[in-house]
């Protein structure tokens, strides 16, 4: 089951070019799916939730869970030149990255759109490893041109990845005999040894708290997915899917993928993609180094002033604004933006929300317009909302070294 194209060989049907591929965790995965929840995700069969959502979230709170990443695209980028190249497509300052050490990073458009985020990992003086949640491959091989010694390569099928998130994640790897883990700083990498084979971990995640991911040879998975889940049984390992995936990331403030931005390769409209300062991701944008894709472009922007801003919300009630309308006023008198990403946070005990707002209305009232259904009738509600300037949820201990066992 380690063949992720191993439907689409089937020669005997007629359908087989269509099917989905299937992870390298797949067949445990299939396992525990009591629900038959699947969604797609790069062409993977990928899981929505095995039993329910909201058990699935409390697991990744309170104990810990994996996270199949197997989808996520992969890319080797490596030579003399490997480190100039990334330095130039991406906003960040690659060369600050030492070897065995991860960051996050986006790449834009000349006109400073934003085409994607993800992170890079350092394997070595000359090696990295871009990952990110869209195909990238045709932009790499673009932003190569003028390099003569880099090379890229697509990893996604020669890399299995899980990523194991909750407070108990580190109790779980020590009891599988990886105590090197308890050194493990956020965002730094270990390349240990598994059952013949080399197991590579990094202290990285989308849920805001203690939580590694784990790379592997596609042969092994199967093998660590067995060896994990017995660490972990006393532990309250459980697998989770997307949809408990996205309540934690949008508590933790991470942004998704065509719900907070659209890829601006991908956009037709004008306008309907976003720079990385109007999703509040000038953080990542160094425009001390040299010409980067898109910096004449953020410069200006940052000079002239946004006339829009992602920021995120604390919304009175219960009712989550979901597609919200945003407005100056009770009355609706002027829309000043809309709401991305919304839910109920079982963590904070809050409605939250991410939300575009027009900056020439930051000085007055933010007003959500939401509309809930009772017993099969809309309802309309006007709350008021609180812009927050922290993550809605963060816990401590997904920065503490040692984390500690629980």
């Amino acid at each position: 089951m380690s063949n992720p194209d191993i439907l689409r060989e089937n020669r005997s049907d007629p359908f087989a070019g269509e099917r989905l591929k299937l992870s390298p965790f797949h067949e445990r995965q299939a396992a525990l799916n009591l629900r038959d929840a699947w969604s797609s995700w790069n062409g993977y069969k990928f899981a929505d939730y095995y039993y329910d959502v909201d058990y699935e979230y409390f697991n990744i709170r309170n104990t810990c869970g994996t996270y199949d990443i197997c989808p996520m695209q992969k890319y080797l980028i490596e030579g003399p030149d490997a480190m100039a190249m990334l330095n130039r497509m991406v906003t960040r300052d690659v060369s600050k990255l030492r070897i065995n050490r991860v960051t996050y990073c986006c790449w834009c458009t000349d006109t400073g759109r934003m085409i994607d985020d993800g992170t890079i990992f350092r394997l070595g003086e000359e090696k990295y490893m871009l990952t990110c949640g869209s195909p990238s491959i045709a932009w790499l091989r673009k932003s190569c041109v003028g390099f003569d010694e880099v090379s890229v390569t697509e990893h996604t099928e020669n890399l299995a990845a899980l990523s194991l998130q909750g407070p108990t994640s580190f109790a779980t790897l020590k009891n599988m005999g990886f105590d090197e883990v308890a050194e493990l700083k956020p965002f730094g990498i270990l390349h240990l040894p598994f059952k013949g084979t080399e197991i590579m971990i990094s202290r990285t995640g989308f849920t805001g708290d203690l939580g590694y991911e784990l790379w592997i040879d596609p042969e092994y998975a199967l093998a660590m997915w067995d060896a994990l889940y017995v660490a972990g049984e006393h532990f309250g390992i459980q697998p989770y899917g997307e949809s408990a995936t996205n309540m934690a990331r949008l508590e933790a403030g991470f942004l998704m993928p065509y719900m907070e931005f659209n890829e601006a390769l991908k956009t037709v409209n004008f306008e309907y993609d976003h720079t990385p300062l109007e999703l509040d991701l000038g953080w990542i944008v160094d425009f001390k180094k040299p010409h980067f894709n898109g910096r004449s472009a953020l410069l200006k922007q940052q000079q002239e002033g946004l006339t829009r801003k992602l920021l995120k919300l604390d919304i009175e009630g219960n009712k989550t604004a979901e597609e919200a309308i945003l407005y100056n006023n009770e009355a609706c008198s002027h829309e000043i933006g809309y709401v991305t990403s919304a839910m109920w946070s079982p963590a904070v005990k809050a409605n939250i929300a991410f939300a575009f707002v027009n900056t020439n209305a930051l000085g007055g009232d933010i007003w959500a317009e939401i509309y809930h259904y009772k017993e099969l009738r809309p309802h309309r509600k006007m709350a008021l909302c609180q812009i927050s300037d922290k993550p809605f949820w963060v816990n401590p201990r997904a920065r503490q070294t040692p984390p500690g066992l629980t």
